[in-house]
């Protein structure tokens, strides 16, 4: 088998690492590649990747990956806003807007969009449900992993070590189709 190399625009090195970890599995060679990008604001995490691929222009095939929690009796908020909320009111400020709600029901979103220099453009999208969990619970993982249970899972993400939360997130299920188009298609 060939490896392929694919560089990944971001500069979340936990993103990169869980990535990396299931494109190996598929002989893809994920390499990190730092440089600013424009990250339009939208409803749709697909129209913010897809903005953000068009943007750049380099002269190699490469990914950009965005994710977003929804959260139903929020209406879907914090969505495609995740990443400024968590950074402006954190994980606590999530579980105090949800504090006298029952309805914890959630799930993950990941858009992956595959650029390749000949203007070839495919999307991925991996989902999990689950609920928010009453409290932050969990010393692995980033972002919102700490307060999110996976249907099926009495654990939070931030309760499970990568391994372990590969085999159930959105982002890995969006990676693992990558890889499989990419394996199929050599």
């Amino acid at each position: 088998m060939i490896e392929l190399k694919i560089y990944f625009v971001t500069g979340n090195r936990n993103k990169f690492r869980e990535g990396a970890s299931i494109l190996k599995k598929y002989g893809v060679v994920l390499k990190m590649y730092r440089t600013d990008k424009v990250e339009i604001q939208s409803n749709s995490l697909r129209q913010i990747v897809k903005y953000a691929l068009q943007s750049l222009n380099l002269d190699k095939p490469f990914i950009v990956e965005d994710a977003g929690l929804f959260i139903k009796s929020l209406n879907g908020f914090p969505g495609p806003y995740s990443k400024y909320v968590y950074k402006t009111i954190g994980l606590n400020g999530i579980l105090k807007l949800m504090q006298n709600i029952l309805n914890r029901e959630a799930y993950f979103k990941s858009v992956i969009g595959y650029c390749e220099p000949n203007g070839l453009i495919k999307f991925f999208e991996g989902r999990v449900y689950g609920y928010i969990s009453y409290k932050i619970r969990g010393k692995y993982g980033f972002g919102y992993d700490p307060i999110f249970i996976p249907s099926g899972l009495d654990k939070t993400f931030g309760e499970m070590p990568m391994y372990l939360k590969n085999k159930y997130s959105h982002r890995s299920r969006a990676f693992r189709k990558l890889g499989k188009w990419l394996r199929d298609r050599s």
